[in-house]
């Protein structure tokens, strides 16, 4: 399974993106914008336990991020249950030296054709923190709209901050 967009492709994640992982994925600026389960300092350990658990969906739903062969950032959803179960989460996350160069502007709207096509949802979303105004821009170039302010509803880094909540809905029948 490949997703392609111009400047890329997105594919499951493999045992041999380990180095490439550690090397993107071990960066508190990345870290700082993400969950606390994406951990910092980001360890050969740490991809070891991932990359055995990245794979477990079918369809896949976790894929590297691939430029010039390397993994450089990751990108997955999240399915939903109960009355929820039409909805998925999407999350994603790019190697500090590829930001502001559009690679995730390209990679996500590739993504979301993908989750539409292989799941049965008709909402996309992502919450993101309210001190990464680029990730806003990222999903609103994918069509994403912001739905929603959770106030002081995220701590991280001892801060706490609002959520911003985007959203894509696609009707289904």
């Amino acid at each position: 399974m490949e997703i392609t967009f111009s400047r890329g492709h997105l594919r499951p994640w493999q045992l041999d993106d380990a180095p490439s992982l550690v090397a993107q994925a071990n960066n508190r600026r990345i870290w700082r914008n993400l969950r606390d389960g994406f951990p910092h300092p980001y360890t050969l350990a740490d991809a070891d336990r991932w990359l055995v658990v990245a794979n477990k969906f079918d369809p896949p739903q976790n894929f590297a991020i691939v430029l010039h062969g390397a993994a450089v950032g990751g990108i997955g959803l999240l399915t939903k249950e109960d009355v929820y179960r039409r909805s998925a989460e999407v999350g994603y996350w790019l190697g500090e030296e590829y930001w502001g160069q559009g690679v995730m502007s390209q990679a996500l709207p590739a993504f979301v054709d993908y989750a539409f096509e292989r799941f049965d949802v008709c909402r996309l979303y992502a919450g993101i923190f309210a001190w990464n105004p680029a990730s806003g821009r990222v999903l609103e170039k994918a069509g994403f709209q912001c739905e929603a302010r959770h106030r002081s509803a995220i701590t991280k880094d001892g801060a706490t901050t609002d959520e911003l909540i985007y959203a894509l809905v696609r009707d289904k029948t």
